[in-house]
């Protein structure tokens, strides 16, 4: 019988069982994970950024936790000898309209508790020389890092207080009376409490679970180029573009990789499987249930003009470039080649809005992420305390030894 069962071995199902071991640290603590290692699906394809929480809602779990976790992964890298830099960043606008959009951002910023500051375009010339901009917000705590580092950190000091179990797929969660039944491809596992980090299935382990949800996971992947060696010089650190509020995806920026590499991207358009990285990826499930889905299509109607541009960057190189060039008007077609995607889970809910922030149901002796995108990897340690401080009054009546 283990204390806590954790499904999902990326990076909030790591810190989870993190936080879950350094609370309780005589704790049994076990984390199942369907793939072969650790941080193969968000984690593993997200742009390796460390967030400031400039973009959240005041208030809301993602600011407050993206910046606590901000500073919170920062020392966790400096601590374990995790190569990271804090380089900061630069959200640029580049008509008028952008520019007003960028004071209500800065106004966030402060509210939010960050140290962002204006800036005109000469001087961000100096931070970037090659981006076209008539004013931009200087993120100073922005930064980067190779979130499967963090987690090849965090495996092993979960597997050093307690126990894992890869290439291990869920089948059926029970919650009885006594504790929870977990049945898997490689047997049944018992808890006394289960912890769902399940990302891309999360909506789907609630489900076999028998907690009841009002949101589906609809997965969107993001498409990325990347720039040839002889032209990262175009880029120093991190470039966005203002958001649009009307749509939720933050649009195509460029971001200098920890290793060096510069990436363009993403997009955002529907990928037609949960789990699929490449235009051709397929499964009819996954397709079949978002195209069953009421909030899908109320979702589409509202975006559809949006959308239609992700789907014509998706398949035109040329319509990405001229997104791009609008940020660094020197870049060329011929700069760019093809970099892995990655894919979002977005929960969407039936009205077809999408789930903002962080979300979690709650079942009997079960508790389920049920959306967790970006910057859930920024956000990934605190947001493994703050599901500590979530069961705590939970699991004081099921016998936990602390």
């Amino acid at each position: 019988m283990y204390d806590f069962i954790v499904v999902g071995g990326g990076i909030v199902g790591l810190s989870t069982a993190n936080a879950l071991s350094d609370q309780y640290p005589h704790a049994k603590v076990l984390v199942i994970e369907k793939e072969s290692s650790w941080a193969e699906h968000q984690t593993g394809h997200n742009s390796g950024v460390i967030h400031s929480g400039i973009y959240y809602q005041p208030g809301s779990l993602k600011a407050v936790l993206a910046r606590q976790g901000n500073l919170a992964m920062v020392e966790f890298c400096e601590a374990n000898n995790i190569e990271h830099e804090v380089c900061g960043k630069v959200i640029v606008a580049t008509d008028e309209a952008e520019v007003q959009r960028m004071e209500d951002l800065y106004e966030r910023g402060l509210q939010n508790g960050l140290p962002v500051r204006r800036i005109d375009a000469d001087e961000l010339k100096e931070f970037e020389p090659h981006v076209a901009g008539l004013a931009a917000l200087h993120v100073p705590v922005t930064g980067i890092v190779n979130y499967r580092q963090v987690c090849a950190v965090l495996a092993e000091r979960v597997q050093a207080r307690g126990e894992t179990k890869l290439q291990t797929t869920v089948q059926n969660i029970v919650d009885t009376a006594s504790g929870v039944v977990v049945e898997t491809t490689r047997g049944t596992f018992h808890g006394k409490f289960l912890v769902n980090c399940g990302g891309l299935q999360s909506d789907r382990l609630a489900t076999i679970a028998k907690v009841k949800t009002d949101v589906k996971i609809v997965p969107f992947r993001g498409e990325y180029y990347e720039l040839k060696p002889e032209k990262r010089y175009l880029v120093k650190n991190l470039i966005y573009p203002v958001p649009n509020p009307a749509f939720p995806f933050l649009g195509v920026h460029f971001t200098r990789m920890i290793g060096g590499h510069v990436e363009a991207g993403p997009n955002a358009v529907l990928s037609f499987k949960r789990e699929g990285y490449t235009k051709s990826d397929f499964d009819l499930k996954d397709f079949s249930e978002v195209m069953l889905y009421s909030g899908f299509w109320r979702m589409a109607s509202r975006y559809w003009k949006d959308g239609l541009a992700e789907m014509v960057r998706s398949y035109s190189k040329a319509a990405f470039v001229k997104s791009l060039q609008r940020l660094v008007p020197e870049i060329k077609a011929d700069d760019l080649e093809p970099a892995p995607a990655g894919v979002r889970a977005q929960a969407l809910k039936p009205d077809g809005s999408m789930v903002d922030d962080f979300f979690i149901i709650r079942g009997t002796r079960t508790l389920h992420v049920c959306n967790a995108p970006s910057p859930a990897a920024t956000a990934s340690l605190k947001i493994g305390e703050y599901i500590v401080g979530q069961i705590e009054g939970l699991v004081e009546g099921l016998r936990i030894v602390g």
